[in-house]
């Protein structure tokens, strides 16, 4: 009894001194005493626990990448149900379907609900790695997510860190890895794993600690042997499947996660590769943090290697506890393999009810091979579970409490690692580089030079002394523009629909602000792209017989540049604006279109009621610019007609177009270019203040139905 008063007054005094410590250091504990997860454990912070004769500085030595240690989490989750919308009633008649939705949009019928999770209840505690079984759809992904913080509407139950609820706090204390593994196809693994690190560790770690840390989970990972070469995707010849896992994991413990979340990750790996992975993660866990994850059907091996299996069948679990008591546990029931069974295997049979080389217990009256025996094998199993496991697993609960200053450690919200500037700079640094190696490709670099030469070839040296000549260069001046108007617009309305699955996943992890990932994409778009266009006339202006002097060369080009980045803000705006690659493609196509038909050259005298469109055009900003750089409206031609000479701006090719100026095109297109960037935004950039992107629910939204499958997402407040 004494001791144990002498423990609680000293927990008592450790409280009240954490109480009074910043939040990096109050995040920074150790683990010594006991909590009743069958860990021993007591919380110090690092300052204490210095050698006293040692001169190494304080701050110095808790700062050490290597050495500190994550916050414990302890996860409770209790009685956890998710439901979703049943759809069943919709798919048999269309005309049902209207008058259910019109029914219930009207508050007339009661909304039918499905649900994927039902009296869901366990715990795991630092240390230990709980593996999350059933057959597919059963429910382990949704129940992942909703572990990790990722569902959050038609939710119930209590899930609890640390016997403190979810919070933005925690969103940095959790590592995710999904089943599809989302990194940057061009980056190479030791590229990703450090721009990961300088986004995400503290900025208090200098950058030879964050590039030693990086270098340790290389070595701890085993990716030496491919730290140089590309991630890789569909397009992009890269590492293999075990690699690509493996850096997944790297990347979220680079940052010692307290809760460490895994979707499938043996998933498309071989015997070997499994096993080594598993092991890597038992090797995490004896760490001090707590791994959950899911698994569909590991081998014997790899099954001994779990320290707590859920076992769900439906929607509902059958078995909750030590993995290695499962077969004890199910033989108690009588339910006993009649063959050598791998356990994965036996456990998998049961939550499927297909139990041909398993005997039941003789209380299950159902004649094996009827109908409705495999479904009263699965009733049988979960009320027995609801009997036998759950009690007991509730009572524990409410007799294990986490200590004090855990509760108030895991409420301290990190701040962010780095300023906007820094997150600014590293991000523009990546994503350079990630699109330089994107954009600049033999396939690319061919089309351009190419279509340069087939141009210049067929308008070899053209001239403008007769009408006939002057169409045909003006021809030119348009086809120019189409062709780098719709390049660039299509190779800008991808962008964001295809990275929207990086930028959910970085987003959820805190590592950035959207405004700073937003900008530095822009510009390093800009930059990438003026590289093939400025090739393209230095081949294509000379070959064709343009104005042969310098200004009038350098006049063209900067048009074409002006015309290749307004498109292109065009193209992030319509690929921001619908986030899917099949839509963006179809609404690119009918505003490129839409733009060509009103840019000037087909259709010069265009309808009073049509005339809005060209106005909407920046491809009739862009020809009429280019047109006034190359001709004047007081030089002559057709000096061989019957007529006499002629000024250009006489000819029926010019009959709405003003020669002279070009000043009012230049700032259109410059206003354009502009306002297609700014249109996510609802007020001006300002780096040192706070900007809103209107898109921003919408990425999220929209990437959790495409990435997660995900029915509904409840969104945090976010800070850009």
């Amino acid at each position: 009894m004494d001791f144990r008063r002498e423990e609680e007054i000293r927990r008592e005094e450790v409280v009240e001194e954490m109480s009074v410590l910043s939040p990096p250091t109050m995040g920074s504990i150790q683990i010594a005493g006991s909590n009743g997860f069958g860990h021993n454990i007591e919380f110090i912070p690092q300052a204490y626990m210095r050698n006293r004769n040692s001169e190494i500085d304080i701050e110095e030595d808790c700062s050490n990448p290597i050495t500190d240690r994550p916050l414990p989490i302890f996860l409770k989750f209790v009685d956890v149900e998710y439901k979703v919308k049943s759809k069943q009633a919709y798919s048999e008649n269309p005309v049902k379907a209207v008058m259910s939705k019109v029914a219930s949009q009207l508050n007339m019928e009661r909304e039918n609900y499905k649900y994927i999770l039902k009296d869901i209840t366990g715990s795991i505690g630092p240390g230990e790695i709980l593996a999350l079984m059933g057959p597919s759809g059963s429910g382990k992904t949704t129940l992942l997510k909703i572990m990790g913080g990722r569902l959050h509407e038609n939710v119930k139950g209590s899930i609890t860190y640390n016997d403190i609820s979810y919070s933005p706090a925690l969103k940095r204390r959790i590592g995710f890895v999904t089943q599809d593994d989302l990194l940057l196809p061009q980056l190479t693994v030791e590229e990703t794993l450090i721009f990961a690190a300088f986004l995400r560790l503290p900025r208090n770690m200098s950058q030879q600690q964050k590039y030693l840390r990086v270098e340790t989970i290389v070595k701890e990972l085993g990716l030496e042997r491919c730290r140089h070469t590309r991630i890789g995707g569909a397009f992009v010849k890269g590492i293999s499947g075990g690699e690509r896992k493996r850096t997944s994991i790297g990347y979220e413990i680079l940052v010692d996660p307290s809760l460490l979340l895994l979707d499938e990750p043996t998933s498309g790996l071989d015997s070997t590769s499994a096993n080594r992975l598993l092991r890597i993660l038992q090797g995490i866990a004896q760490t001090g943090r707590t791994v959950i994850t899911t698994i569909h059907q590991p081998s014997s091996r790899m099954f001994h290697m779990f320290d707590k299996l859920l076992l769900i069948s439906e929607g509902y679990p059958v078995y909750y506890g030590k993995a290695r008591e499962s077969m004890e546990y199910f033989s108690s029931s009588r339910f006993v393999p009649e063959i050598a069974m791998n356990p994965a295997e036996f456990l998998l049979d049961l939550a499927t009810g297909q139990v041909n080389d398993i005997s039941v217990p003789e209380d299950l009256h159902t004649p094996r091979g009827s109908p409705e025996f495999e479904r009263d094998v699965i009733k049988y199993l979960q009320q027995k579970y609801k009997v036998v496991v759950e009690p007991k697993e509730k009572e524990n609960h409410r007799t294990t409490l986490t200590p004090t200053n855990l509760q108030l450690a895991i409420q301290v919200k990190k701040d962010w690692t780095m300023s906007w500037c820094e997150q600014f700079m590293i991000l523009l640094k990546r994503t350079f580089r990630e699109r330089c190696r994107d954009y600049f490709d033999k396939l690319r670099l061919l089309q351009s030079l190419g279509v340069a030469v087939l141009l210049g070839l067929l308008w070899w040296k053209s001239k403008t002394g007769t009408e006939a000549q002057l169409r045909d260069q003006v021809g030119l001046l348009f086809y120019i523009c189409i062709f780098w108007t719709s390049a660039s617009i299509f190779g800008a309305v991808y962008v964001f629909p295809f990275e929207k699955v990086y930028l959910v996943k970085e987003r959820k992890a805190d590592m950035y602000r959207l405004s700073a990932y937003y900008i530095s994409s822009t510009l390093c778009d800009m930059v990438v792209h003026i590289f093939y266009p400025t090739a393209f006339m230095l081949i294509l202006y000379f070959m064709a017989g343009f104005k042969r002097t310098v200004p009038y060369f350098f006049l063209t080009l900067f048009a074409i540049l002006l015309i290749v980045i307004t498109s292109q803000g065009a193209g992030e705006l319509f690929g921001a604006a619908v986030l899917s690659i099949k839509r963006a493609g179809m609404m690119a196509s009918l505003v490129l279109m839409m733009f060509l038909l009103t840019g000037g050259y087909y259709v010069q005298h265009i309808p009073f009621f049509m005339q809005w469109l060209k106005y909407l055009s920046f491809m009739y900003y862009g020809f009429r610019l280019l047109l006034k750089v190359q001709y004047s409206g007081d030089e002559l031609f057709d000096c061989g007609s019957e007529g006499g000479c002629r000024s250009l701006q006489s000819s029926p090719t010019f009959d709405t177009v003003n020669l002279k100026g070009g000043l009012q095109e230049v700032w259109i297109l410059l206003a354009m270019a502009l306002a297609y960037r700014l249109g996510p935004l609802r007020v001006p950039l300002i780096p040192q203040g706070h900007c809103v992107f209107p898109i921003e629910e919408l990425i999220l939204k929209s990437s959790l139905k495409s990435v997660e499958r995900s029915t509904s997402f409840e969104l945090p407040q976010i800070d850009i």
